[in-house]
């Protein structure tokens, strides 16, 4: 009561702030922040840890990093009408520099001189000057266009090796090939008509400008959607892992149970 009683006469005109806050400090103690906690929340092996170095910046996809602090991090969905925020790593924290790119999507990557970042349907190129800062961030260069978006698995991750060729998932524009996508009960079909166009991933030149889905080459198929991947310079080859089928309970619910729908099939490399 007495809390109640200084709050109504140091503020009168405002009693019903002060009656919600008496009933916050009457209430459980408030979650901790997750800067506020071991790890950020994160369970993780031993030997490592984790702290936020940014948070609340978005739908953040794939991240891009040089080796002068600056952070390049796409979003699927725009923020204030831009698809890419830069940032600098300061230490303990990362502070947003800029953002740029009015379109959205997943991929973004750096190599030499070159920040590239693609749209669910497209794939640009920006360039980095002796900062690694990139220097037309309103005019990049447009190296391939009309890539395949068909309501499934649009998103597309991207990458460059060290001949300049550029990679590109072509996600399945299905769940896995039934004849009736995501239906229940519904088969595959023999054969999987979708890996004819898509379910791979694609290679183009980082050098050319508009290029078109059909200039592309088809350098690996059967991979369902792949989300991660990068080049092994060492072994000079493609490293990528996918994302297994969904809903084996929704779909062959007495076969699956949630926890076997949960867990299979693994995410492979």
């Amino acid at each position: 009561m007495k809390n109640k009683k200084l709050f109504m006469f140091i503020l009168p005109v405002v009693a019903l702030c002060g009656l919600l806050l008496l009933n916050a400090l009457k209430s459980d103690p408030p979650v901790k922040h997750k800067t506020d906690v071991p790890n950020a929340g994160l369970t993780l092996p031993k030997g490592f840890n984790a702290v936020v170095l940014a948070d609340n910046l978005g739908g953040t996809r794939h991240i891009a990093v040089t080796s002068k602090g600056y952070i390049y991090i796409k979003l699927n969905k725009l923020k204030d009408g831009k698809g890419i925020l830069e940032l600098h790593d300061d230490g303990d924290k990362a502070s947003v520099v800029s953002s740029f790119g009015d379109f959205p999507g997943t991929g973004i990557y750096v190599k030499g001189t070159s920040l590239y970042a693609s749209s669910d349907d497209e794939v640009f190129r920006y360039k980095l000057d002796v900062k690694d800062q990139v220097s037309n961030q309103d005019k990049p260069d447009k190296l391939v266009t009309g890539l395949i978006k068909r309501g499934d698995h649009e998103a597309k991750a991207i990458l460059v090796d060290i001949n300049d060729n550029l990679y590109v998932n072509i996600g399945a524009f299905s769940n896995s090939c039934q004849v009736k996508n995501r239906e229940r009960g519904s088969m595959g079909q023999p054969g999987c008509p979708v890996l004819d166009s898509a379910g791979g991933i694609w290679q183009f030149k980082s050098t050319k400008l508009n290029q078109h889905y059909s200039d592309g080459i088809r350098y690996a198929t059967g991979l369902r959607n792949v989300v991660g991947m990068d080049w092994n310079y060492q072994a000079n080859q493609l490293f990528v892992t996918q994302n297994g089928r969904d809903q084996l309970n929704y779909i062959f619910p007495n076969l699956y149970t949630v926890k076997q729908s949960s867990l299979l099939p693994a995410e492979c490399m």
